[in-house]
């Protein structure tokens, strides 16, 4: 049963957080092209935004799997209280807030109508987009630091 829960759990994380990470860097790109290109491109560019900003939303959801399968696998190896997992579940709880809190909203935000009408809509969208690749960068290495933490496993008495 614990190989079935890890398998889960390590599935889940790439599955889900990996598209989570590769969506949410890209979306600052796509929604400041989208703000200040015109025609076709600029329409393009808002579509793929869409597109990033709902795989954002709705993995978010999904990605609610990867502590429970984490925590349900740590409890069948008995290292629930092991500071490498504590550490870890913290570092994944900054992470998942970061997402909820200020990425999501903050992508919704750079979508709406009003962010890329007028003609100083580039000049507003550019300090959001940077703000946006900022939390998303600390949020692309909350997890690389939880990785890195789950393969390592500093202190563990179970093995690497």
């Amino acid at each position: 049963m614990t190989k079935f829960l890890l398998s889960v759990h390590v599935l889940a994380a790439i599955l889900v957080v990996g598209p989570i990470a590769v969506a949410a860097s890209l979306f600052p790109r796509y929604a400041r092209q989208s703000a200040s290109g015109g025609g076709d491109s600029g329409e393009r560019d808002a579509g793929v935004a869409v597109l990033l900003h709902r795989i954002c939303r709705s993995y978010a959801v999904v990605g609610v799997a990867v502590p429970v399968f984490g925590i349900a696998t740590g409890a069948r190896l008995g290292v629930l209280t092991d500071a490498w997992l504590l550490v870890s579940m913290v570092l994944t709880a900054l992470a998942a807030a970061l997402l909820v809190v200020a990425i999501v909203p903050g992508q919704r935000r750079m979508l709406a109508p009003s962010a890329g009408a007028g003609g100083g809509a580039d000049v507003a969208v550019r300090p959001a987009a940077a703000r946006l690749a900022m939390l998303t960068g600390v949020f692309n290495i909350l997890w690389a630091i939880v990785v890195v933490l789950m393969i390592v496993r500093p202190g563990s008495t179970t093995g690497a």
